[in-house]
């Protein structure tokens, strides 16, 4: 089956030398793409299968949560003292993030020259430029030696260039919520069965809560690779305590666990995910690897801010960042928003055209004592100020921009969250000063 490709344009998020190589390869879009992954299973083909020398990955679909989950999964098992490749997606400031070789970053050199042996090899067959990237993954993987490999998919799951992977030890899927819909369908149900598409024969699974349509597809596709499922809230049991730490049971048993690094009551569920995916996977992980819940880090999620946006503001406020853009991810961000209640919260929101703003703003502006719209310079396709202001109810204050509101804010001790966009969270970290590393 083929359909025809979106307008072939190179997105403003590359830059630099790498930029250059995918702008090239942007070049090569397919005029008409197959729903399928013969493209880069050629591709692979071509580079030697580095996608069959990896060592066990965990595969890691859903809506929200993937990105803390994979960064939960490589702290624990980084505390065991394992060797760990992640590739994620996307990026925030720079497309470096999106590869970790063996516990680092890969650098530019050697990612430029992975692109363009690919470029080679590839010619001038039709290619996207998220396999090209997922084929320099794979390439970069195979070339060094890890104990454990965790890929984010990047859009869905079924038709996703990660699912190449025939036999991963764990697959995970976290919360289902729409979002992608020109991609993945309308309906819960019907971008469920997309996500479980990473589900393979005999394969463990462990999922997150799920709404009722959504949970039956993928116990439907689970049951029907006879794939061992896990569920959040069933067979997998998580409680918290005030100072945060965790209860957790599973078939295999029980454990006492550290209070998640990452902020926000929602960061359990997620624990709980990368827990649960590696006990299932039966890999052999020491009892001194659950530690690594705690030194969990990872940008943009409720990420305290202390650089030169943070300076701008009065003394004793705090600035917060979130990426959250859908509305599961508003619902989730809410919880945090009402134990907040100790002072006033400004909200700053900007966020990409094509989400469902009102959605995502609903439960965050009831927290909001005030609420700004903002579109940042370089916000890779920003929402206009009006269509917030719209999607608000008329409540949301144009900016325009954070440099224009940060000096404005007075009064008591206070918080302020920018929140509503990943790319936006990117521009805010560049601003800041608080690059990821």
């Amino acid at each position: 089956m083929t359909t025809q490709a979106p307008p072939a344009k190179l997105s403003d998020e590359y830059e630099g030398r790498t930029g250059a190589v995918l702008a090239r390869v942007q070049a090569l879009y397919p005029k008409l793409i197959d729903l399928s992954l013969d493209r880069l299973h050629t591709l692979l083909g071509k580079l030697g299968n580095p996608e069959r020398a990896l060592p066990p990955v965990i595969h890691v679909a859903g809506t929200n949560g993937k990105g803390s989950t994979c960064a939960t999964l490589r702290a624990i098992a980084e505390a065991a003292g394992w060797s760990v490749h992640v590739m994620t997606s996307p990026h925030l400031v720079d497309v470096t993030e999106r590869f970790r070789i063996a516990g680092q970053l890969v650098s530019e050199d050697a990612l430029v020259a992975t692109l363009e042996e690919i470029e080679r090899v590839n010619g001038d067959a039709p290619i996207t430029v998220f396999e090209v990237l997922t084929a320099a993954g794979f390439l970069l993987f195979s070339r060094n030696a890890a104990d454990l490999a965790i890929l984010e998919v990047g859009l869905g799951g079924r038709l996703d260039a990660t699912n190449v992977v025939e036999r991963p030890a764990a697959c995970v899927i976290t919360p289902v919520d729409l979002d992608h819909q020109a991609f993945l369908g309308d309906t819960l149900a019907v971008i469920a069965a997309e996500k479980a598409g990473i589900i393979k024969q005999g394969v463990p699974v462990v999922c997150a809560p799920q709404n009722e349509a959504a949970l039956a597809v993928i116990e439907a596709r689970a049951a029907a690779c006879e794939a061992p499922l896990w569920r959040l809230g069933q067979e997998i049991g998580c409680d918290r305590h005030a100072d945060g730490t965790l209860d957790y049971q599973d078939p295999l048993g029980v454990l006492a666990l550290p209070a998640p690094g990452l902020k926000g009551a929602h960061q359990a569920g997620n624990a709980a995910l990368a827990v649960a995916a590696l006990r299932a996977s039966r890999l052999p992980l020491p009892d001194k690897a659950w530690a690594g819940i705690v030194q969990t880090q990872w940008p943009a999620r409720l990420q305290r801010l202390e650089g030169k946006l943070a300076a701008q503001l009065p003394e004793g406020w705090e600035l917060w960042l979130d990426g959250g853009h859908n509305p599961n991810a508003g619902e989730a961000l809410a919880v945090t928003l009402a134990a907040w209640s100790d002072r006033p919260l400004h909200v700053i929101v900007g966020m990409k055209q094509s989400k469902d703003a009102a959605g995502f703003l609903r439960p965050v502006q009831r927290h909001a004592a005030s609420l700004y719209a903002v579109s940042e310079e370089g916000q890779h396709l920003a929402l206009p100020i009006e269509d917030i202001v719209s999607a608000s109810g008329g409540v949301a204050l144009p900016g325009p921009t954070i440099a224009a509101i940060l000096p404005r804010l007075e009064g008591p001790p206070s918080r302020v969250l920018i929140c509503g966009s990943l790319y936006l969270a990117g521009v805010v970290l560049k601003q800041d000063g608080s690059l990821p590393g």
